[in-house]
């Protein structure tokens, strides 16, 4: 009976943790409505937000700004680089931009204003690769093994996200423990 509650409890906890985790966010560009502008100093770049930030392949970047005054400029790093605004990978104009990061890697923004990607109102996301595909995360443990036996310390080469993604199912089960 106690195996087979065990069980139940991995099981539940995994499911909540894959739920939590796999979820796409949108992102306020600069975390609020009005930070698509060049910024008031080079300390306040919009790269600095986007470096806070963990991006993952679904999220999306959400601008708002006034359409008679700006635009967003999906662009090439050279394009980026070179605030070269003649031939972007994508334009938009409406205001109330949203773009979904489809792939991991760099995306390159730039103002379509003139003049304000050259003072500073461009923007780099990195995203991180996609969820399911977690290098070096080894397989779940059997309940028998989770539950019965001396605890293992990571090895130093552990990965944070191991780490994270262990403490998290064992701060579900320790809530589940005390729910039932």
């Amino acid at each position: 009976m106690a195996s087979s509650r065990s069980s139940s409890l991995v099981c539940i906890a995994l499911l909540l943790v894959s739920i939590t985790s796999s979820e796409a966010r949108d992102f306020l560009v600069g975390g609020n409505v009005n930070a698509w502008r060049v910024p008031p100093t080079t300390t306040d770049s919009l790269n600095q937000w986007a470096e806070k930030n963990r991006f993952q392949v679904g999220d999306s970047l959400v601008w708002r700004y006034d359409a008679g005054k700006d635009s967003v400029l999906q662009v090439t790093r050279e394009a980026y680089l070179s605030c070269n605004k003649t031939s972007p990978i994508a334009e938009h104009k409406n205001g109330a931009t949203v773009v979904e990061l489809h792939r991991s890697g760099a995306y390159y923004f730039i103002s379509g204003a003139e003049g304000a990607c050259e003072e500073g109102e461009k923007l780099i996301v990195v995203v991180m690769s996609e969820r399911h595909s977690l290098p070096g995360l080894a397989p779940a443990p059997s309940p028998a093994e989770y539950f019965e036996g001396p605890a293992i310390a990571p090895t130093s080469g552990a990965s944070r996200m191991e780490k994270v993604l262990k403490s998290g199912v064992a701060g579900a089960l320790l809530v589940l423990g005390i729910v039932l």
